[in-house]
C-alpha cells in the first residue's frame, strides 16, 4: 500500500495544519512571544475563596492551595449562595435544558417570569432574554440594522462585533466624550440623508477602567439628532438602584435599548434587553442569535431571578459597596493610582512587564488579580484589575491590601 505524504511527514493533523494555510502553531508562537498567550485554569468552586490549577490542557485539574478571589465578576457573591443554588435546582424539575429555540418549544413559564421581573427592574414595558450576553449585544445591533452606529471607543468586543455583523457605516467616538459624540453627529448630518437611523451605543460601566458613561449628556446629544441609545449595563445591572446606572440617573424613558448580562452580578448565564414591546417583538424575530439558538437553560433562569430578587431586597449591594470604599482607600494609601469610580478598581501600572510581574506577587501572596495590558488597554496604561465581591470579609479586604504592599515592594512599584 503506497505511503501517504501525511504519513511520511508527521500526523494528518500536523499536515493539515500547515498544508492548507492554517499554521495553528506559529500563530500560537507569535502570540506567545508578544505575552498575549493566555491558558485556562480551572477552579474548585466559584468562590471568594478557591483553589486552582494550572492548565490541564486534555487531561484532569490538579488543584493547589487555595487563593482569594479578587478577579471575578461575581460581584454580589451570589453565586455560592444557597437561595441562589437552590432556585437552580428547582428549576431542574422543568428541565436540566431548554430543549429547543425559544420559538419552537423552548419558551417556559420560567423565562416569562424571569422576564418580568427584569421589565420591572430597568422599568420598561417587556424583556427578552438570550443565552449570553455575547449573543445579546450582536443579535441586538444586527437585528435594528441601523444605517450608522456611533459607539464609544472602549466599548465591549461584543458591541464591536454586533457594529460589524450589522454592517452598518460605524463611527467610534472618543471615550465618554459627549462633545466628540456631538461633532461626529453633526459631520454626519451634514453629509448624510435626512431619514438615516442612527444608533448611539455605550457601555454604562466599562469593565477595564472602571469608570462610568455621561448617558444624561449623551442623552442629550441623541435627542437633538433623532437618535436611539443603546447601553449595556453588563457590569451595573443589579449593583444600582434597581436595576443599573440607568436607573440611578433618572433615564429609562430616554433609552430605548438596555442591555445587560445575567452572569456577574446575578450569578448566573445569559443576557437580556429591555425595552418597548415593539422592541422586543422585533428583536424576538429578527435576532439571529435568539431565534436560531436553544432557550436559556431553566436552572440558569431560575438562578437568575433568584439573584434578581436578592440584589433588589437585600442587603448584598451595601456590603459591596462597604468593601469597594475600604479597598479603594487601602490602595490609595499605599501610594497605588485606582482608576474609575465603581466596584472595578484598576490599579494602573503603566508598564506590561511590571504589570505581570505585580500579579504574580500577588498570586504568591494567596491573592488572584489579572493583570491587564495591550492590546485590551492602550499601551503604557498595564494595570491589575481588582474586583472585591460583597462576600469578602474585613480580614480578607486587609489580606488583598497586605499582598499589594509586600507584592509591589517586591517588584519595585512602591
Amino acid at each position: 500500500m503506497p505511503t501517504s505524504d501525511a504519513a511520511e511527514s508527521g500526523s494528518v493533523a500536523d499536515d493539515a495544519e500547515t498544508s492548507h494555510g492554517f499554521a495553528l502553531t506559529e500563530r500560537l508562537a507569535a502570540r506567545q512571544e508578544r505575552g498575549l498567550r493566555r491558558e485556562l485554569q480551572p477552579v474548585d468552586r466559584v468562590s471568594a475563596r478557591t483553589r486552582r490549577a494550572p492548565d490541564p490542557r486534555g487531561g484532569r485539574p490538579e488543584y493547589g492551595e487555595e487563593r482569594l478571589v479578587f478577579a471575578a465578576n461575581d460581584y454580589l457573591g451570589l453565586a455560592a449562595d444557597e437561595r441562589v443554588r437552590r432556585a437552580a435546582r428547582e428549576a431542574t424539575a422543568i428541565g436540566t435544558g431548554a430543549g429547543a429555540s425559544r420559538l419552537v418549544t423552548g419558551d417556559t413559564g420560567l423565562h416569562r417570569a424571569l422576564e418580568r421581573d427584569l421589565a420591572d427592574a430597568k422599568g420598561t414595558e417587556r424583556a427578552l432574554v438570550f443565552s449570553s450576553g455575547y449573543a445579546t449585544n450582536v443579535g441586538t445591533i444586527s437585528a435594528l440594522d441601523p444605517d450608522v452606529i456611533f459607539s464609544d471607543e472602549l466599548n465591549h468586543a461584543s458591541i464591536i462585533d454586533g457594529c460589524r455583523l450589522a454592517d452598518a457605516e460605524t463611527v467610534v467616538y472618543d471615550h465618554c466624550d459627549p462633545d466628540s459624540l456631538a461633532e461626529a453627529m453633526a459631520t454626519r448630518q451634514r453629509d448624510g440623508a435626512a431619514d438615516a437611523s442612527w444608533l448611539v451605543v455605550t457601555d454604562s460601566v466599562f469593565s477595564m477602567d472602571g469608570d462610568v458613561a455621561p448617558l444624561s449628556d449623551l442623552c442629550d446629544v441623541a435627542d437633538r439628532y433623532g437618535a436611539w441609545l443603546m447601553v449595556d449595563e453588563a457590569h451595573a445591572t443589579g449593583l444600582y438602584e434597581e436595576g443599573g446606572i440607568v436607573q440611578r440617573e433618572g433615564l429609562t424613558d430616554r433609552v430605548q435599548v438596555q442591555m445587560g448580562t445575567l452572569s456577574k452580578a446575578l450569578a448566573s448565564q445569559g443576557g437580556y434587553v429591555a425595552g418597548s414591546e415593539p422592541l422586543v417583538e422585533h428583536l424576538l424575530n429578527a435576532a439571529r442569535s435568539f431565534v436560531f439558538s436553544t432557550g436559556l437553560a431553566p436552572p440558569a433562569a431560575g438562578a437568575a431571578r433568584e439573584a434578581l430578587r436578592i440584589a433588589r431586597e437585600g442587603p448584598r449591594r451595601e456590603q459591596l459597596w462597604e468593601n469597594v470604599a475600604r479597598l479603594r482607600e487601602g490602595l490609595d494609601s499605599l501610594g497605588y493610582d485606582v482608576l474609575g469610580e465603581t466596584q472595578i478598581l484598576p490599579v494602573l501600572v503603566g508598564d506590561r512587564a511590571d504589570a505581570v510581574a505585580l500579579s504574580a506577587a500577588l498570586r504568591e501572596r494567596g491573592v488572584v488579580a489579572p493583570a491587564i495590558r495591550p492590546p485590551t488597554v492602550p499601551d503604557g496604561t498595564s494595570r491589575v484589575r481588582v474586583a472585591p465581591m460583597a462576600t469578602h470579609t474585613a480580614d480578607e479586604i486587609d489580606d488583598c491590601l497586605a499582598a499589594f504592599e509586600t507584592g509591589g515592594r517586591e517588584v519595585g512599584l512602591r
